[in-house]
């Protein structure tokens, strides 16, 4: 084989890759799957949330540099009702003033970067998403736990052309 068919063949063997990933859930998980097959393949979920009715909605969180975040809700049995990115526009626009800071952990899960604004007295809780690239989603805590403002803002590493820009997403 040369080199322009292994070329290809990597070529392919990505594309193949990303289609899998932008369609539902990663690895081919369907409704009514175990909750053990969900951990085996998602891995450990970074937090469980218990529903009403006895479920129970799992975290999976991409990372910090990562633009996804799924919320996989089970039934009380333990079998795959649904799941869903939170990390995107109409889940943000859900983060209003007024929200804890339990509330917007639940809603979104792990921010991607924390930071400090003094003159303002806040916490800022920073997020990627799929939809807006270079751009991060902020949410303004109050040193009481407190939602107190949001706002979409640039992302330094895209400016910088840090590893997002280089097209590590």
């Amino acid at each position: 084989m040369n080199a322009r068919h292994v070329q290809r063949l990597a070529a392919l063997a990505l594309g193949a890759l990303l289609a899998g990933c932008a369609t539902g859930l990663p690895y081919g998980l369907q409704p009514g799957a175990s909750a053990e097959e969900v951990v085996q393949r998602l891995g450990r979920p970074g937090a469980e949330v218990p529903l009403p009715g006895g479920g129970r909605r799992l975290e999976f969180a991409s990372g910090p540099f990562g633009r996804t975040t799924y919320m996989v809700e089970l039934d009380a049995q333990g079998r795959l009702l649904r799941w869903e990115n939170v990390l995107d526009e109409a889940h943000f626009n859900d983060i209003v003033a007024g929200l804890t800071r339990e509330q917007v952990r639940e809603r979104l899960g792990p921010p991607s970067v924390i930071w400090g604004v003094r003159y303002h007295d806040q916490t800022v809780w920073s997020y990627r998403s799929e939809g807006r690239r270079c751009e991060l989603f902020h949410v303004g805590i109050t040193p009481q736990g407190v939602v107190e403002d949001t706002s979409y803002g640039p992302d330094p590493l895209c400016e910088r052309g840090g590893l997002l820009h280089e097209g590590l997403h």
